[in-house]
């Protein structure tokens, strides 16, 4: 692979990266510094890195692809509402009984674990008006709402 500016930007822009972009987010990240850079790039790259084993290719969300920069065995914890991936350390250690193994050869497995994280949970919890003792509606909290706990990247 031939190491542009532009590459090593990407590369860079993946180090570390916690927040499991998609090829467009990273074109938009990069973009910003190479703005004559194409998404062909961004997209060349990502499929290289795959290939090389540096960065693992996610389908768990139906409507983009997204990367892993840990290409380490790990799990997932996935938002239902926002999309946000979170990696899982931890172990599990399954067995697949000998009958349902259909004669493959295991190599590996696999853990997404689904539900709803606190900004999402918050922030629904606080868009259903309630009804104060007078019968008007509230909305306590909502101007306050953000996702500062959420761990962002440069985008």
């Amino acid at each position: 692979m031939k190491m542009t500016p532009q590459r090593m930007a990407i590369m860079d822009y993946l180090n570390g990266n916690i927040e499991h972009p998609s090829a467009a987010e990273v074109y938009r990240a990069i973009s910003r510094k190479f703005p004559t850079m194409s998404f062909a790039t961004v997209y060349n790259t990502l499929r290289i890195l795959i290939d090389r084993g540096l960065l693992v290719e996610l389908s768990l969300d139906p409507e983009k692809k997204r990367f892993d920069a840990n290409p380490a065995p790990h799990h997932h914890l996935i938002c239902v509402k926002c999309k946000k991936i979170l990696d899982v350390m931890q172990t599990f250690d399954l067995s697949l009984p000998e009958d349902d193994r259909h004669l493959f050869q295991l190599i590996g497995n696999h853990v997404d674990f689904y539900g709803i994280c606190p900004q999402c949970g918050t922030r629904e919890s606080t868009d259903r008006p309630g009804k104060d003792q007078q019968g008007s509606s509230t909305m306590s909290g909502a101007q306050s709402l953000s996702q500062d706990g959420a761990k962002k990247g440069p985008l």
